[in-house]
């Protein structure tokens, strides 16, 4: 994690340096005295002596929770229009979730400038393709084809332990002892996660040989 820190504080403050050289930070107010190039210098130099922190943890639902949460950033718009209310004097209103009520839908009025600051960072860059899943993964009927995927592949096991099975038939063992056959496990049948009930017959065939 210190490595991960240094590395991003380096990379930030290079570029900081290109924005400032390149007269693209426009220094003003509280930080109009870092527009002098010693100044800044020596601000920059400070920066380089603290330890910056990057917090970055495992996700607690796995990479799966992570990926369908940026999946929908591929497709979405940062605002759909029924979420639109209104627009009067320069003021932009609509609905939007408040968390710290449960979640619940309410009203927002913005200054039209605020409300486009908001909203223009979520247009996608020149370039850049929106994704939509198709075929299996298409939201309507999604899970009742990923259900007869997963029976399927069940299948295809039991038929494949099934061939194990025969070929261990063809090659009987013997008690040493008494020369009578001996009761061996040929093959364990597998249970994919989701497949229907009717087909949770999987256990531990057992054939004489």
């Amino acid at each position: 994690m210190r490595v991960l820190s240094r590395v991003y504080r380096g990379k930030f403050l290079a570029w900081l340096r290109q924005a400032y050289e390149a007269g693209r930070l426009a220094l003003g107010g509280s930080l109009a005295g870092l527009a002098e190039p010693e100044a800044f210098a020596a601000w920059l130099r400070q920066q380089y002596r603290a330890e910056w922190v990057v917090y970055a943890k495992p996700p607690f639902g796995g990479p799966g929770v992570v990926l369908k949460y940026l999946a929908g950033y591929t497709h979405r718009v940062a605002l759909s229009n029924r979420r639109l209310v209104g627009l009067s004097g320069g003021q932009v209103t609509f609905t939007a979730k408040d968390y710290a009520a449960g979640g619940k839908v309410r009203r927002r009025t913005l200054p039209a400038e605020e409300f486009l600051r908001r909203w223009v960072p979520h247009v996608l860059p020149r370039g850049f393709v929106k994704v939509r899943h198709y075929g299996l993964l298409a939201n309507r009927a999604r899970a009742e084809r990923l259900a007869v995927c997963r029976w399927l592949l069940a299948l295809a096991g039991v038929a494949a332990c099934l061939a194990a099975a025969r070929v261990a038939a063809a090659q009987p063992r013997r008690c040493p002892a008494c020369g009578s056959e001996q009761m061996a496990v040929v093959a364990e049948v597998p249970v994919a996660p989701g497949v229907p009930a009717r087909t949770r017959r999987s256990g531990q065939r057992r054939e004489a040989g």
